[in-house]
């Protein structure tokens, strides 16, 4: 693994000091973030934290809204699946217009006439960096009035697949309109599950090698209603009513060989389990300016809703009936959550100083009835943000410094958690060539366990097994470092980075004894550290230098680790991929996607990442898009999860979704605009909680 690395650093090098004639360039507008510095090539410029890309006349005419400019950016893609925007890297990405937190039907609101330009946080500014690994800001033009509108619909023919949107804005004068809807719906029904479970218990060997049918799918809605009165130079505010409607099932049965030493017994089993909520959420946002260079805003986020929760599995002999083991689980989760901020920008000669606080409150009530029995418990997870940053700009050298002070309030029937987290940050970018460029950036900061690590509950995962949280878990604390080279012109848009990533008190999932079930569970503890460093090398390359062909790569020769609480170090290699290769002629546009699976750690096992191979086409004319295009042609989607070698199980499941094999897609859009738009420029954007489902 290291020789890789190695390997790749000095191809790297030899073409980071290589001559290149830079044309076409295209100077970018004043950004208010962090001093302009880098490059300045075609359609970018890069800076110590971000990249500014503007569009030619010609992508502008193709794209039918903002969100097809995003998919020309060398570390943005289309997620087929879903039919979003994600990186090419992974991790979260946030999306904005004009600052404000857009939603993927907001950016197709936004004609490609209306876009100045697009920035590319791949290191966000300290309001965004607790909450997204990616920000993506695009900025349009102060404009006062119109509307727009628009639909879509895209579908499979021979199985439940549905995705479908629509949207509508209205402007007059300061005051802007806004409603949408979504929906995306799966009903699988042959998804084929099997799995091993191999264990020594109590001097004897134990076997269940199970396969399983399932019926599965879910339906996520999402309807949003906005109102925002803008005054320039003044004030700005919005009121966001957004709701979330979710519901999942999962209807399985199947049959295993159940072996205990030489002995063999034929079990049937049916494993059933589900979930729904609703959502209603309340986003506020103001903000107000003070004099010139001053601007102080506020946010404040609230929902409260319930998550109810199903599980039931039985497993009996097939020969006389008896049960091996019948789990029952449900739980009612009332949960209130709450986001506040309150943030203050101020303008230098020098740069920019921001300085903000945020705090964030969930409150879960738990009816919970599973093996253990009925119990009503409740949860609460509190976390305070102080922040402030410096940005600013030295000849060839520009900086970001940040310093916070992070909370962490967790508390349980069990255990309660209380602890301050200095939380420090510097970026440092040096302009190497007009196209070149590098970046450091090195940052310390805690994690919160999410809820189901925590959770208190209790199911069953097959005959002398069961799964738990551990509500004493504590927060991780992780040291990361990235050095950037990036290198840019009209053919190729590069950067290499190389990582690591430093962790404290990783939290670890793993099999323990359990004394008293007389069995194995499988929970969570805090590990002594965790290790993650290799390269990554990311970008896009034109033959032509234009969109005629497009080829996206990111390969991620990486090495991790972990070292358990018992001393013991778990370790992995692998090299993760993904390609893009795309194609704009006149109205049609190809594009193509693939990848080679790769396991990497997870807890106590390693996962592949769901293969790819996916092709589209479509076909604009005028206000209307028609596409199609094939889903994981020639194979399903697949999935693999292994146990480590050190574990006291060995687990082995491949899942295999039939349904989605080669599966054909037909789609239809629908858009159209006429007049101006107002947008908000919003400096806050928050988030509540996510469900507790476990």
């Amino acid at each position: 693994m290291k020789k890789t690395i190695y390997t790749v650093f000095v191809l790297c090098g030899a073409f980071m000091f290589s001559q290149e004639k830079v044309n076409d360039t295209v100077k970018g507008a004043k950004t208010e973030e962090i001093q302009e510095v880098i490059v300045k090539a075609q359609r970018k410029r890069q800076f110590a934290d971000k990249a500014v890309y503007t569009f030619d006349k010609e992508a502008l005419e193709k794209a039918r809204y903002a969100k097809d400019l995003l998919r020309t950016l060398p570390e943005l893609q289309l997620d087929p699946v879903a039919n979003t925007i994600t990186s090419t890297k992974g991790g979260t990405v946030l999306f904005l217009i004009n600052g404000i937190e857009a939603t993927d039907l907001q950016i197709r609101s936004v004609a490609p006439s209306e876009v100045v330009k697009v920035e590319y946080y791949d290191i966000p500014p300290a309001r965004w960096a607790t909450r997204a690994d990616t920000v993506v800001n695009i900025l349009t033009r102060s404009t006062e009035t119109g509307y727009v509108f628009g639909a879509d619909v895209s579908s499979a023919f021979n199985t439940g697949f549905v995705n479908g949107a629509a949207y509508a804005n209205y402007t007059k004068g300061k005051n802007n309109f806004g409603l949408e809807y979504s929906l995306n719906l799966r009903d699988y029904d042959d998804r084929r599950v099997n799995s091993i479970y191999d264990y020594q218990l109590n001097g004897k060997h134990y076997r269940s090698d199970e396969n399983r049918t399932d019926h599965f799918g879910y339906t996520f809605q999402n309807v949003a209603l906005r109102y925002t009165r803008l005054v320039p130079d003044n004030y700005a505010f919005q009121a966001k009513l957004n709701m979330d409607i979710f519901s999942r099932f999962s209807k399985g049965v199947g049959q295993s060989i159940f072996t205990e030493d030489q002995a063999h017994e034929e079990h049937a089993m049916f494993k059933n389990n589900g979930s729904d909520y609703v959502i209603p959420k309340l986003d506020l946002y103001y903000s107000k300016k003070i004099g010139e260079k001053d601007e102080l805003s506020i946010n404040v986020v609230g929902s409260h809703y319930t998550t109810n929760t199903s599980e039931t599995a039985k497993e009996w002999i097939i020969g006389s009936g008896l049960s091996v083991y019948d789990n029952d689980m449900t739980l009612k989760a009332k949960q209130t959550s709450i986001v506040g901020e309150l943030a203050h920008t101020h303008d230098f000669a020098a740069g920019k100083l921001s300085s903000g606080y945020r705090i964030s409150r969930s409150s879960i009530s738990n009816d919970l009835n599973n093996l253990a029995g009925y119990s009503q418990y409740s949860v609460t997870y509190l976390e305070q943000y102080f922040y402030t940053e410096f940005s600013g700009k030295i000849e060839k050298f520009t900086y970001r410094l940040g310093a916070g002070i992070t909370n962490i309030h967790n508390k349980s029937a069990e255990n309660t958690f209380d602890e301050w987290t200095f939380t420090p940050k510097v970026i440092l970018g040096y302009q190497l060539k007009n196209n070149q460029s590098f970046r450091f950036t090195g940052s310390y900061s805690p994690v919160s366990p999410w809820s189901n690590a925590l959770s208190s509950n209790v199911v069953q995962l097959a005959p002398n097994i069961v799964q738990r949280g551990n509500p004493f878990l504590q927060s991780q604390q992780v040291f990361s470092n990235t050095l950037t080279y990036s290198f840019n012109n009209k053919h190729f848009d590069f950067n290499a980075v190389l990582f690591y990533r430093y962790t404290d008190r990783v939290i670890n999932q793993y099999y323990v004894h359990d004394a008293a079930l007389d069995g194995y569970a499988l929970t969570y503890e805090n590990g002594k550290n965790g290790q993650r460093y290799g390269v990554q090398l990311t970008g896009s390359y034109k033959p032509f230098g234009n969109s005629l062909l497009v080829i996206k790569a990111v390969i991620t020769p990486t090495s991790e680790t972990v070292k358990t609480n018992a001393g013991a170090l778990i370790k992995n290699n692998y090299l993760g991929n993904y390609f893009v290769l795309s194609s704009e002629y006149k109205a049609f546009s190809l594009q193509y996607q693939f990848n080679i699976p790769v396991y990497s750690l997870s807890g106590a096992f390693l996962n592949t990442n769901e293969n790819q191979n996916n092709i589209f086409v479509s076909y604009k004319h005028k206000n209307w898009t028609f596409s199609t295009g094939m889903y994981w042609m020639g194979m399903p989607s697949e999935y693999k999860t292994k146990s480590l070698q050190e574990s006291l199980v060995d687990y082995r499941v491949h899942t295999q979704i039939m349904n989605n094999k080669s599966m054909f897609v037909l789609g239809l859009s629908y858009d159209f605009s006429t007049g101006k738009k107002t947008e908000l420029q919003r400096k806050l954007n928050n988030e509540t909680a996510p469900a507790a489902t476990f």
